[in-house]
């Protein structure tokens, strides 16, 4: 097995597939208005850095960096294909997605996550993260949870 995390663009057939998968798994635990979700338009854009995590070749991740301008990010579109998963490709993520924060200069990564994602919560705080109130454009939701990881 190798897993390789890299930059790449978000717009691939198999990107699509994974983020259609996201859609489902998170209109499965979240009402719509408590998915906040962005769309490949803006994982195009000039302030997002797009990674892919491959196992062998096959695309089985994907996840985003997007900078507010204001020397922080936030991580979207975190997603493994469940077929993946076991694999520390998660873990892999968050280290890709720190070092790029490090290499930006910036001053926090945070992120928004719902409370019925047990792992996701783990992962995000074995990186560091640490929860916070809510950060714009979010409003508070008693199904999202923010966190942060000071740089």
């Amino acid at each position: 097995m190798l897993v390789e995390i890299k930059l790449e663009h978000p717009r691939q057939p198999e990107i699509q597939s994974l983020m259609e998968m996201s859609n489902t798994y998170m209109a499965s635990l979240y009402p719509a208005e408590s998915n906040h979700m962005v769309d490949l338009d803006a994982l195009e854009k000039p302030n997002a850095s797009f990674f892919v995590a491959r196992n062998d070749g096959t695309i089985v991740g994907c996840c985003a960096l997007v900078e507010a301008g204001d020397s922080t990010a936030e991580i979207k579109r975190m997603f493994v294909d469940p077929q993946a998963r076991g694999l520390s490709i998660g873990k892999l993520m968050m280290q890709a997605v720190i070092a790029r924060g490090q290499g930006l200069a910036l001053s926090a990564i945070r992120l928004e996550t719902g409370i019925s994602q047990p792992e996701a919560i783990g992962l995000y705080r074995k990186a560091g993260f640490v929860e916070i109130e809510p950060f714009p454009p979010y409003k508070p939701d008693p199904l999202s949870m923010f966190m942060e990881l000071k740089l």
